[in-house]
């Protein structure tokens, strides 16, 4: 389990992030009558944060390249 966390740790923190970023967005920007389907719940929301964190900090993820593979 810690080695699953040493490996993708960058995409870890970037659900952590994007979860609290969706949270944040839901609370100061979000949706006043209701009837925005992604931002009218904060769930719904935090689901959306967490994707885009992850495919975000996955950016910066190194991967390894075989010598056979160039």
């Amino acid at each position: 389990m810690n080695d699953f966390f040493r490996k993708h740790r960058l995409r870890v923190a970037g659900l952590i992030v994007g979860a609290l970023g969706g949270l944040l967005y839901y609370y100061f920007v979000g949706c006043g009558t209701g009837s925005c389907p992604i931002t009218a719940n904060p769930w719904r929301m935090m689901i959306y944060g967490a994707v885009l964190g992850v495919l975000i900090f996955d950016i910066f993820t190194k991967t390894e390249t075989k010598e056979n593979d160039r």
